[in-house]
């Protein structure tokens, strides 16, 4: 016996029975506001459309809170492409080669606010060998930075590229990003490391995105490709 007037029928029956039916409210149209449910926004009682209302202004709610959140992380991530280009520019402009690592450090700072930013390449052509840069790394330093395929982000473990900071007893969290040729996270032998540390325990999460990092140590290795090459006239 198929109708919802059986009393032998269980929620999931009538449930089933009106989704098959739909012209059931077309006939009997007043119970739409005859049946009265509790209010999600108190303890009144409303009709069974304004509830029906109700829920989808929830719902539209919910959507605005949605699209408002990705209009601000699209604002946040074209401001940061911005200052990834502008980075990139000024490295561009750089005209003497050993002055190419301060001015990745210096734009990173400034571009980024980060505190404290350090850096070292190896593997340079023969006229940049013994600069500030290139001391002070151990065969271990390297090989880690080899093994990084994509930017490491979390706290301040006393890893040996802390060291090359300027006060790394105050950083609490820390980006280690590898320098190779190529994209970053290719098996290419790293000639370098970028190590920016904060103060602030949360400023470089482990389960932060890392994408724009990662774009910055492929601009900077490719800005510092210049040094692993013997200048013109040598």
């Amino acid at each position: 016996m198929n109708s919802i007037e059986t009393p032998a029928m269980n929620e999931a029956s009538i449930a089933e029975y009106l989704l098959q039916h739909p012209e059931f409210f077309e006939r009997h149209a007043e119970m739409l506001t005859a049946v009265h449910l509790s209010s999600g926004h108190g303890q009144r009682a409303v009709s069974l459309q304004e509830r029906q209302a109700e829920m989808l202004r929830d719902k539209i709610k919910g959507l605005e809170g949605r699209i408002m959140e990705m209009v601000r992380n699209s604002s946040e991530n074209s401001a940061i492409a911005h200052k990834i280009h502008r980075w990139s520019c000024n490295l561009a402009a750089v005209q003497d080669v050993r002055q190419l690592p301060r001015a990745i450090a210096e734009g990173i700072q400034k571009e980024f606010d980060v505190p404290q930013v350090g850096i070292r390449v190896w593997d340079v052509a023969g006229p940049y060998v013994g600069q500030l840069f290139t001391m002070g790394v151990s065969e271990d330093a390297k090989s880690f930075a080899t093994s990084l395929t994509m930017p490491f982000c979390g706290p301040n473990l006393g890893f040996e590229p802390t060291a090359w900071l300027p006060s790394p007893s105050e950083v609490q969290s820390m980006a280690l990003l590898t320098l190779r040729e190529g994209p970053n996270d290719s098996q290419s032998p790293a000639f370098g490391l970028l190590v920016l540390g904060s103060p602030d325990p949360l400023r470089f999460d482990a389960t932060m995105g890392t994408e724009f990092l990662s774009r910055i140590a492929e601009q900077a290795s490719a800005a510092l490709g210049r040094l692993r090459v013997m200048p013109s006239g040598n």
